[in-house]
């Protein structure tokens, strides 16, 4: 059975709660991350973000988001 990205991402958010673009690219390999939660977003899922910042290895600071689900689908 394929496990797409959108899954990846789903099971990912069951496994650890939460996922940023970050995690999603240096743990499952996705790259185009906002594209997939656009795309689970019109399948129904509901998800809630919140804003993060963290310096980045040059010491300047980086912001993000984090998702987390909001709904059992």
């Amino acid at each position: 059975m394929k496990n797409t990205q959108r899954e990846k991402i789903i099971n990912y958010l069951y496994g650890f709660g939460s996922i940023t673009s970050w995690e999603a690219y240096r743990d499952l390999g996705i790259t185009q991350f906002a594209a997939r939660v656009k795309e689970l977003k019109e399948e129904g899922y509901q998800f809630t973000s919140k804003w993060e910042s963290k310096k980045n290895r040059e010491g300047k600071i980086v912001r993000f988001k984090r998702y987390y689900l909001m709904n059992e689908y």
